[in-house]
């Protein structure tokens, strides 16, 4: 399927697009030489990302699970809610964390999770930040990013098609794509 032309107002992405997006973050990691230990992915939007690169670089990865875009089908961002804990799958928090989102958008969400972090754990010796996108208007700068947005689009992801399906949908769904 065709997507629509993206503009400065709408950034369309390819699952094609998005993948090579994750490849290209994770070598701009590598090329800076910037060793960690562990990654902390964002729930929802960061866990694609963060599960690619917990692969690439065969590290622990964390998820801390963050809501803000509840607001008109998820289109508007409202207050935000840090959870209490985090998952990881070896150890604790601590050494040297990549923390990472699918983008940087207004900033809060961001550099409040930075603070929540090294206030709950204090063995954190070093947190770096990494996002597909960076959008112009953002209150704060990723370490790392693929595309800086200046136009603040909003992004459609291959992903959301998921968003509006429903499990009574699921088996129209699967034949429409066993015949296309």
């Amino acid at each position: 399927m065709a997507l629509p032309s993206s503009t400065d107002r709408d950034l369309w992405v390819s699952w094609d697009q998005y993948n090579a997006l994750i490849e290209r973050l994770a070598l701009n990691i590598h090329e800076s030489g910037w060793q960690f230990e562990k990654i902390v992915c964002l729930a929802r939007g960061g866990v694609r990302v963060g599960d690619v690169l917990s692969r690439i670089y065969d590290v622990p990865l964390g998820i801390l699970a963050t809501s803000s875009y509840r607001e008109a089908a998820g289109t508007q961002q409202g207050s935000l809610d840090i959870a209490q804990f985090i998952t990881i799958t070896r150890g604790t928090l601590d050494g040297k964390v990549l923390l990472v989102d699918d983008m940087v958008d207004t900033g809060l969400t961001f550099n409040r999770v930075g603070e929540h972090l090294r206030k709950q754990f204090p063995a954190i010796t070093e947190m770096r930040s990494a996002v597909l996108w960076w959008k112009g208007h953002a209150k704060a700068t990723p370490d790392y990013y693929v595309d800086k947005l200046p136009t603040n689009p909003w992004i459609h992801q291959p992903f959301e098609d998921y968003d509006s399906l429903r499990p009574h949908q699921l088996e129209a769904w699967v034949r429409k794509g066993r015949s296309s």
